[in-house]
């Protein structure tokens, strides 16, 4: 985030663990967003035109999520908190698979075609996760605001709570490599794992660490899924 609002709540009340309905990435809609000071100016109007907030990792307290507004330019994104009973609706970024923009013209641009590409390829092994676009390409298809430009790139989660072998993510980022040539943009993959979103680019990599971003900040991990293995006695 380019800004974000101080904290509504004291750092005492805050937590790692938030409300395990919103998870990171999630798309929220709300009736209210609420002000804090040295709100930039642009927000007021992004939030008129879509009542969208996306949720990011941060300790929050109870009755707060963590959330991040969009602007039109690409670095007006700004960092607040919202009030749980001011959710309408949430929208995961795996229930996007079978969203599509309104207009034939939205739909050609790159970072689209990819996506279907992808939905349609069985060699990606995808269909063993749960899995989603974010970013600008999340947004649009769940706001139905033109956010996507032909230069965007494809941001996707991937949901891995299991561990994910390490040639198998090889595989898949050669899949996502070749898709991305063919398209001329980049996909930006995330793996979501029990230590935070950790990069697929990078996992793929066999580095010995990899970042991890979690609610208390980003951190490099050994194994993004040892606390799982350690508490199932593995």
């Amino acid at each position: 985030m380019r800004v974000c609002a101080v904290a509504p709540f004291a750092p005492d009340d805050a937590a790692a663990s938030a409300d395990p309905r919103w998870q990171a990435h999630d798309i929220l809609r709300l009736h209210r967003l609420e002000a804090f000071d040295n709100e930039p100016a642009w927000v007021r109007d992004a939030f008129s035109r879509a009542p969208f907030v996306v949720v990011r990792r941060a300790h929050v307290a109870p009755g707060f999520v963590a959330a991040g507004v969009r602007g039109v330019a690409r670095n007006e994104r700004y960092g607040t908190w919202a009030r749980c009973d001011d959710i309408e609706s949430v929208v995961k970024p795996e229930a996007l698979l079978s969203a599509s923009t309104r207009s034939a013209d939205r739909r050609a641009l790159p970072a689209l075609v990819v996506l279907d590409a992808l939905r349609r390829d069985s060699s990606s092994t995808l269909d063993a996760f749960a899995w989603g676009p974010t970013g600008s390409v999340g947004f649009e298809l769940a706001t139905f605001t033109p956010t996507v430009t032909s230069t965007s790139d494809l941001d996707l989660l991937i949901r891995t709570p299991n561990r994910f072998p390490c040639d198998e993510a090889q595989r898949l980022q050669a899949v996502l490599d070749s898709h991305a040539m063919r398209a001329g943009i980049r996909i930006d993959a995330q793996l979501e794992t029990p230590a935070g979103g950790v990069a697929l680019v990078e996992y793929a990599s066999g580095k010995a660490r990899v970042m991890a971003r979690h609610a208390s900040g980003p951190r490099l991990v050994a194994d993004p899924w040892a606390r799982v293995h350690a508490q199932a006695g593995l």
